[in-house]
């Protein structure tokens, strides 16, 4: 295990609760309908893809990008009042960059939502930071995974990703990276290259680069 690439909501942070309650939020101030099974949807999703799900639902003239810089405006006051960790993470990530593992974030969340989690953070924790502005092609295509690891210097093979999605473990693993799968909000398929787990709470460096396949060569 040369580096692990990290999902970030529902895996770092569970900040799906305050996705979903900007979701509803947004329906009801434009007259939309929005329901549970809408906002489970969502999880995991390039956020451009997610606006247009959103327009084709409410009917309304804004564009999906639009929707998309109304809905992270609420997200983003959310996350700067109260960073909510998932548990073991933190002690995850500490482990890791005392051991020398390389960190990277593969998020489809827009940059300033990502900057204030990150602040909470020490510096140089994640060595490359890959988000849904900065890719073509958001997950479940693998090029979020494989854009962090090139920018790390490793092949994907060499790397563990940890998701909580279907969307993301499909990306992860279309990269080629080993998939550690926390389920949060949604459940989670089984894979060729998927490994599950309760909880990081109590996971060490070891345990996770025992999950990564022997590298060739």
């Amino acid at each position: 295990m040369q580096a692990v690439l990290w999902d970030m909501d529902g895996t770092l942070v569970d900040t799906e609760p305050y996705w979903i309650e900007c979701e509803f939020a947004l329906a009801a101030k434009y007259g939309g309908e929005w329901t549970d099974a809408d906002a489970m949807q969502m999880v995991g999703n390039n956020l451009v893809d997610s606006g247009r799900y959103m327009k084709h639902r409410w009917g309304v003239e804004l564009s999906p990008e639009e929707i998309v810089d109304e809905l992270l405006d609420g997200v983003v006051a959310m996350v700067q009042s109260d960073v909510p960790w998932r548990p073991g993470a933190t002690e995850l990530l500490s482990a890791l960059t005392g051991a020398g593992v390389r960190c990277g974030l593969v998020t489809m969340s827009y940059e300033r939502f990502v900057a204030p989690i990150l602040s909470q953070l020490p510096p140089e924790t994640f060595r490359v930071v890959v988000t849904g502005d900065q890719v073509e092609f958001g997950k479940p295509h693998p090029e979020p995974y494989l854009t962090a690891a090139a920018a790390l210097g490793v092949r994907p093979e060499d790397c563990v990703a940890i998701e909580d999605s279907n969307t993301g473990a499909k990306s992860a693993e279309a990269a080629g990276c080993t998939v550690l799968v926390v389920e949060n909000h949604v459940p989670v398929l089984d894979g060729p290259r998927r490994v599950f787990r309760d909880t990081l709470a109590g996971l060490t460096v070891e345990e996770l680069a025992a999950l990564s396949r022997p590298s060739a060569g």
